[in-house]
């Protein structure tokens, strides 16, 4: 009985010395921040984000930054993943050279305002030709309350105290936001403008401001916090600003001038950021409007990552590389390790920023799966890969039996191929709009890996279908006379970018070659089946007579 007691005393002790050593060790880092940010304010010493010797940490690499209340409001997607990927580092040895002449390297680096002071001016562009076009005039129906995402005056209401982030009221210091009491929609972030302005129809609309002031807010706005994104197979992050606005963050993985391998599957070719960029500006040059605001930004992996993350197993992965360089290489699936490690020059990383859609909680959206999905597998092939009547299976099946829902996935088809995009394994919309609504292009790094090659594969769902828009079709037919190009419109689109040059001219010239065989493939269908059983007039209720003007 003895010997049992002084068992328990001892293990009670073991216990209460074990409490006592994890409060030692979660507290310490905070008193270390305390005293390094205490030593960061004399003038004596300089804060610099550059990184020491091989051997020796950078300030404050041991402090641990304080909390920072990640938003709920916002959720970038909940595709699922690809079954595989790969996940690469490349260094950033050639950015330098390929900043345009005239641009200094101030500018490329941390003027966030070049930008989009870079704008060509509408006199004598392309882009400014090409969208005065009727066809990039057409009126949408008139929107009813179940045609809007939201209701302003009932679904949104912007209230910092939801966030439970008591810092948000004395920000007005900073030139932050700092609201009280109820706003106007006009006073709402520009996030939140374009959450609101999600119809039926379109993600944003033509010529809506709100979209340019969101994607300078992607370059502009201060960094408050950093965490990994769960699920996937490669390191994405998500970025929280100051105005509460999240964006997901893909770094770079691979420079310009590569292509993807010629023995890399499709389910393991790398994800890209600037084809995330490239992207967005190709859905708008095509009038679809269904990806989601993407911009480029030059991120201090120190500052604006390392030092505000509140993400332990993130922050754990930062070290400098033996050629002084900040790296880090976070947790996800494959390729996350010192070996695939993610290095800046010496702390300066390219990536793309792509705007939050709404939270699902707030807006829910379907996943459908792809019916030209890929097997993702080395040796297997999909059903509509071996049977060529496919198609006539899918137009019997819902929600491909009615209503405009395949003619989208020929525009998503279209889209990917003019791309090169070979990973489109799912699809979404927003629920609340049923079967009657547009598809949202999500998740498009794998685009623009091969300028050398035409993967005509993708193309299957147009040929095996032979349906296509009336809209699309003469958008095609447009993009593809000499006073516009669509090469031409994508560079000058993409000078806008803070990265610019986003895509080389190889790529751009595939874009044209890519096209030319879309028009091929739709002037066989309407050989072989008639033009009115293959173009679908989607512009006859609008009473729009641009026919005469583009067709061949």
């Amino acid at each position: 009985m003895i010997l049992f007691r002084r068992f328990r005393v001892l293990i009670l002790t073991v216990f209460l010395v074990a409490c006592s050593v994890h409060i030692v060790i979660d507290l310490l880092p905070r008193l270390e921040r305390r005293n390094s940010s205490t030593s960061s304010r004399s003038p004596q010493t300089p804060a610099c984000s550059c990184p020491r010797g091989p051997g020796e940490e950078a300030p404050g690499w041991a402090a641990w930054p304080n909390k920072h209340t990640l938003r709920l409001l916002q959720d970038f997607s909940n595709e699922p993943g690809s079954n595989l990927t790969s996940h690469s580092r490349e260094k950033a040895s050639t950015q330098d050279q390929r900043a345009r002449p005239g641009l200094e390297g101030h500018e490329r680096r941390g003027g966030h305002e070049t930008a989009f002071s870079r704008r060509p001016t509408p006199k004598g562009s392309r882009l400014h030709a090409l969208f005065e076009h009727p066809l990039y005039k057409r009126p949408l129906p008139t929107l009813t309350e179940e045609d809007t995402l939201f209701n302003v005056n009932t679904d949104i209401r912007f209230d910092p105290k939801a966030a439970e982030n008591q810092e948000w009221h004395g920000q007005e210091k900073d030139g932050d936001y700092a609201p009280t009491g109820d706003l106007s929609s006009d006073s709402y972030p520009n996030w939140l403008r374009f959450h609101i302005g999600i119809n039926r129809y379109e993600l944003y609309s033509r010529h809506n401001p709100v979209i340019d002031a969101m994607l300078k807010d992607l370059v502009t706005q201060r960094i408050t916090s950093v965490a990994m994104k769960s699920g996937g197979t490669q390191l994405k992050l998500i970025m929280t600003f100051q105005n509460y606005g999240q964006a997901l963050f893909k770094p770079m993985k691979q420079t310009r001038e590569q292509e993807t391998p010629p023995d890399f599957f499709y389910f393991s070719d790398f994800e890209r950021h600037n084809a995330e960029i490239a992207a967005y500006h190709l859905d708008r040059i095509l009038d679809f409007r269904r990806v989601p605001p993407v911009a480029g930004r030059l991120v201090n992996m120190t500052k604006e990552i390392r030092d505000v993350t509140r993400d332990k197993k993130l922050w754990k992965t930062f070290f400098i590389s033996p050629a002084n360089n900040i790296c880090f290489y976070g947790e996800c699936s494959y390729y996350c390790s010192t070996e695939h490690a993610l290095c800046g020059k010496p702390d300066q990383i390219e990536g793309s920023l792509a705007a939050f859609l709404p939270d699902l909680a707030l807006a829910k959206r379907k996943t459908w799966r792809n019916p030209w999905r890929r097997s993702y597998h080395k040796r297997k092939k999909a059903e509509w890969e071996v049977d060529p009547d496919y198609c006539e299976e899918v137009k019997q099946s819902p929600p491909y039996d009615s209503g405009t829902r395949l003619l989208d996935i020929m525009d998503m088809t279209i889209f990917d191929f003019l791309m090169g995009n070979m990973d489109r394994h799912h699809y979404e919309t927003f629920e609340k709009f049923g079967n009657e609504t547009f598809i949202i292009h999500l998740d498009n790094g794998r685009g623009f890996g091969k300028h050398s090659h035409d993967e005509v594969s993708i193309l299957a769902p147009l040929s095996q279908c032979c349906r296509v828009k009336k809209s699309t079709h003469l958008r095609l037919q447009l993009l593809a006379k000499e006073e516009y190009t669509l090469s031409a419109l994508m560079e000058e689109s993409l000078q806008r970018d803070s990265l610019a040059p986003i895509l080389i001219h190889p790529h751009l010239e595939a874009m044209d070659r890519r096209l030319r065989l879309v028009l091929q493939v739709l002037a066989d269908c309407i050989e072989k089946e008639g033009y009115s059983s293959v173009v679908e007039d989607d512009l006859a209720s609008e009473g729009m007579d641009v026919a005469t003007d583009t067709r061949r």
